[in-house]
C-alpha cells in the first residue's frame, strides 16, 4: 500500500507538472462568452471578469531580456453579440510613481505607462489593429502592416476604454466593436492573432506576452499567440452615415467672407471583410496646419498627409517602393494644388477588403474645377496577394483624367520576408517597378523606375541597402519626385551591442562604420549627390539619456545655378565639403526634456551652422507645452544669410473626449507667422465637434500685418442604420 501510494503521488506530481507546464506557455487566451451586461467604468467587477482565463506571464523585453516583469499584470477577454472587451490589471507597488500626464486623443504613448493591445483577425500574420490606453484612459490607436514594416497612425476607429486606479495600480477594460474589425465571416469559431504589451516608464521597462525577443517589436504580429473561443459572430451588414456641417467666416487681405458648407460620409460594412467609403462634398477644415521646414537643397520638401480619408487604409494604396526618393503615389496632389490650396472635391468611393489571402483596394475620387485647374477624376486600383508565412507580391495602377487627357502610374512589387532567418532573425528582400504613361506623349519605353533592396534588422546589427532608379522621361503626375533623372546606390551599417559589467548604466551602443548614397544623373553619369557617414559614437542610458557624434563627407554635383536663399545664388559646379553633427536628448517621460542637435562645418565653398532645439514641459496631464527652434547661419562666398525658425505647441485636455491645441509657428525664411488653435469635443463615440481658428501674418515689412484668417466650427454626427 505504501509503495502504491507514493506510485498515485508521483503520478499526481507529474501530472500537475504538465498542467503547469501547459499553463504556463500560454500559447493562446481563450475568450469567455459574456451573457450579462459589461458597464464599461475599468472596474472589472462583473462576475465575468472571475470567470475568464487570465494571461499572466509576462516577460521583460527592456531592460532584462528574459527576466520576470517586476509587477504583476494580467489580462482577460471577453464578448458579447457585438463587443470585444479586454480586461487589464496593472498592478504596481509604487502607484505614486506612475507616470500618467497624456489625455487626450491620439496620445503620445511612448512618453507615459500604457497598455498596448494587437490584434491580427486574419491569422494573416501581417497585418493587425492596435489599441493603446494610458492610466488616465487616454485612446491611441493604430493599423499594422506587413508585419510592421508599415503602419497607420491616424486611423481612428469607433471603441472605448475606461481606467481606474487604486492603491494597488492601475485597471483598464477596451470596448471594441467587431464591426471596428475586419475579419474572415462564416467560420464557427474565430481564430485570431492577439499580443499583450505594458510599459513601465520609471523603470523604462517593457513586458510583453509573447514575442519578447529584442528582434521583434510588438508590431511583429508574426510574434503573437492566439486568441480563441470567438463563436457564431453574427455576419452582419450595417451602414454607418457621418453628416457635417461647417459654418464661420473667412478673411483675406482684409476682406471677408462667410463660409457655410454641408457634406458627408457613408460607410457600409457589406461583409467582414469588405468596406465601401462614400464621401460627398468632402471638407478637411479640422486637419490641423503642416510643420513648416527650412529648405536649404534643391529639392521639394515631403509634407505628410493627415487628411483622415486618405490616411485610412493608405497601405492598400501604397507600390511598396519605400524610400523618400520617390512616391509614386502621394494623395496631396488630390484635393490641392501646387501652392497647397484647398480643390473642392465633389465626392469619392473607395472600397477595401480582403478574401482568402488577396487584399483589394479601389478609390475615385472625382475634384471640382477651380481656377486653371480643372475638374480631374482620379481613380486607383489595387491588389495584393499573400505567399508563404510573410512574403506578398502586388500590383498598383494610378490614374488622373481631365479634359479627355489620361495619365496612368502603373506598377507591380514583391517582398520576401522572414523572421527565422539565422534562427530568429528578420530578413526583407523586395523591390518594384513603376511604368508611366499619358495619351499626349503616348508610350515611352524609357518612362519606367525601379527600386530593390535588402534588409536585415535586427537588435544588434541592422544593415540596409538599395538601388533606385528614375530616368528622365518617368513622370508620376499623382506622385511626388523630390528628384528626377537619377540612379542611386544606397548601404548602411548599425552596429547596436548592449554592454554588460561596467558600463551597465547604457543600455545600448549605436555604432555606423559607413553609410553611403551615391546617385548620380541618369541621362549623363555625371555625379549629382554623395554623401558617407560615420556614427562614432551614440549610446543611450538606462535612465533614458541619448548622445550622438557623427561625421559627413558630402557632394553636390549642380548642372544649373542654385538659388539657395533671397539673392544668394551658388553657381554651377561640383562641391565637396565635411561636417559634424552632434546630439543630445534627455528622457522624454520627465517632466522637462529636452531635445538638441548641432550640425557645423563646411557647406558648399563656405561654412554652415545649424541648431535644431526642443523642449517639452508635461505640465500635467490637462497641459503640455512643446517649445521648438532652429537656426541656420550660413556664410557664403556669394553672401551670407540667417534663417530662424520657432514654433510652440500647446496642448490641451480637460477629459480623454475634450481636448486641443495651440499651434504657433514663425519663419524667417518666408517671412511669415502662423497661428492654428484647434478644440475637439467628442460627444459620443465615433461623433466630433471642432472649433478652428486659422491666422497667417506677413511680418517680411518689419510689422505683424494679417494675410488671411479663418473661423471655424464644424459638427461631424455618426448615425448607424
Amino acid at each position: 500500500m505504501l509503495k502504491r501510494g507514493r506510485i498515485l503521488r508521483g503520478f499526481l506530481a507529474l501530472f500537475l507538472a504538465v498542467i503547469s507546464i501547459e499553463s504556463s506557455s500560454q500559447e493562446s487566451v481563450r475568450a469567455y462568452p459574456s451573457t450579462g451586461e459589461i458597464d464599461l467604468d475599468g472596474k472589472l467587477e462583473e462576475d465575468a471578469w472571475h470567470k475568464a482565463q487570465r494571461v499572466d506571464q509576462f516577460t521583460q523585453r527592456e531592460l532584462l531580456l528574459g527576466e520576470p516583469a517586476t509587477e504583476r499584470t494580467e489580462v482577460a477577454v471577453l464578448y458579447d453579440d457585438e463587443n470585444l472587451y479586454i480586461g487589464v490589471w496593472a498592478y504596481d507597488s509604487e502607484p505614486s510613481k506612475i507616470v500618467a500626464k497624456e489625455l487626450r486623443r491620439d496620445f503620445d504613448f511612448d512618453l507615459d505607462d500604457n497598455f498596448i493591445v494587437i490584434i491580427d483577425t486574419y491569422l494573416d500574420k501581417r497585418n493587425g489593429f492596435m489599441f493603446v490606453t494610458n492610466p488616465n484612459a487616454a485612446r491611441a490607436d493604430l493599423q499594422v502592416f506587413n508585419n510592421g514594416g508599415s503602419r497607420n497612425e491616424f486611423w481612428n476607429g469607433v471603441w472605448d476604454v475606461k481606467t481606474t486606479r487604486t492603491m494597488e495600480g492601475w485597471f483598464a477594460e477596451f470596448k471594441i466593436p467587431f464591426y471596428a474589425l475586419k475579419y474572415r465571416p462564416d467560420q464557427n469559431e474565430q481564430v485570431w492573432g492577439i499580443n499583450f504589451e505594458r510599459n513601465i516608464r520609471r523603470k523604462r521597462e517593457q513586458v510583453r506576452w509573447k514575442g519578447w525577443g529584442r528582434n521583434f517589436q510588438i508590431t511583429d504580429v508574426n510574434q503573437a499567440g492566439q486568441l480563441r473561443g470567438l463563436k457564431e459572430l453574427r455576419n452582419e451588414r450595417f451602414v454607418e452615415v457621418k453628416p457635417y456641417a461647417i459654418g464661420g467666416a473667412e478673411s483675406v487681405d482684409g476682406e471677408e467672407d462667410g463660409v457655410l458648407n454641408a457634406g458627408g460620409d457613408i460607410n457600409a460594412l457589406l461583409s467582414p471583410t469588405y468596406r465601401l467609403n462614400l464621401t460627398f462634398n468632402t471638407d478637411f477644415a479640422q486637419v490641423e496646419a503642416d510643420r513648416q521646414q527650412i529648405n536649404l537643397t534643391r529639392f521639394p520638401l515631403f509634407f505628410p498627409e493627415l487628411r483622415e480619408f486618405f490616411l485610412e487604409g493608405n497601405d492598400f494604396f501604397d507600390f511598396g517602393f519605400g524610400g523618400n526618393r520617390i512616391i509614386p503615389f502621394y494623395t496631396r496632389k488630390i484635393g490641392l494644388n501646387e501652392d497647397l490650396e484647398t480643390v473642392p472635391i465633389i465626392a469619392g468611393a473607395r472600397l477595401l477588403g480582403k478574401e482568402q489571402n488577396s487584399t483589394l483596394g479601389l478609390m475615385s475620387i472625382q475634384t471640382a474645377s477651380e481656377g486653371d485647374t480643372p475638374s480631374t477624376n482620379y481613380t486607383t486600383g489595387s491588389w495584393r496577394q499573400d505567399v508563404g508565412e510573410q512574403s506578398v507580391i502586388g500590383a498598383m495602377s494610378v490614374n488622373k483624367i481631365a479634359e479627355g487627357r489620361w495619365h496612368t502610374t502603373t506598377g507591380i512589387n514583391g517582398r520576401y520576408s522572414t523572421a527565422k532567418f539565422l534562427g530568429d532573425k528578420n530578413l526583407n528582400l523586395g523591390g518594384a517597378a513603376i511604368q508611366t504613361y499619358n495619351t499626349d506623349d503616348g508610350y515611352d519605353s524609357m518612362a519606367w523606375a525601379y527600386r530593390v533592396f535588402g534588409q536585415y534588422r535586427n537588435d544588434k546589427l541592422n544593415i540596409f541597402t538599395s538601388v533606385q532608379r528614375s530616368p528622365k522621361p518617368f513622370e508620376p503626375e499623382v506622385g511626388l519626385e523630390r528628384r528626377t533623372n537619377f540612379r542611386e546606390y544606397f548601404g548602411t551599417i548599425g552596429i547596436k551591442p548592449r554592454p554588460k559589467n561596467g558600463l551597465n548604466w547604457i543600455r545600448q551602443f549605436d555604432f555606423s562604420p559607413g553609410q553611403l548614397t551615391y546617385t548620380v544623373y541618369d541621362d549623363s553619369g555625371e555625379l549629382q549627390s554623395f554623401e558617407y557617414q560615420v556614427r562614432f559614437l551614440a549610446f543611450d542610458t538606462r535612465k533614458g539619456e541619448n548622445i550622438s557624434l557623427n561625421y559627413s563627407r558630402r557632394a553636390e554635383g549642380l548642372i544649373d545655378e542654385f538659388n539657395i536663399f533671397s539673392d544668394v545664388v551658388i553657381p554651377r559646379g561640383t562641391y565637396w565639403w565635411d561636417s559634424w553633427f552632434v546630439r543630445f536628448s534627455t528622457f522624454t517621460s520627465r517632466e522637462i526634456s529636452v531635445d538638441t542637435r548641432f550640425r557645423f562645418g563646411e557647406f558648399f565653398t563656405g561654412k554652415r551652422f545649424q541648431n535644431e532645439s526642443q523642449v517639452l514641459w508635461r505640465a500635467s496631464k490637462n497641459f503640455n507645452i512643446n517649445l521648438r527652434y532652429e537656426k541656420n547661419i550660413i556664410d557664403l562666398p556669394n553672401g551670407s544669410f540667417e534663417t530662424d525658425l520657432i514654433g510652440s505647441r500647446i496642448e490641451y485636455a480637460i477629459t480623454p473626449n475634450i481636448f486641443g491645441a495651440l499651434l504657433n509657428q514663425w519663419n524667417t525664411a518666408n517671412d511669415e507667422l502662423n497661428m492654428n488653435f484647434r478644440l475637439q469635443v467628442i460627444p459620443k463615440i465615433g461623433t466630433d465637434f471642432f472649433l478652428i481658428i486659422n491666422q497667417i501674418y506677413e511680418t517680411g515689412s518689419g510689422k505683424i500685418d494679417p494675410e488671411r484668417g479663418t473661423i471655424l466650427a464644424k459638427l461631424i454626427w455618426r448615425f448607424v442604420l
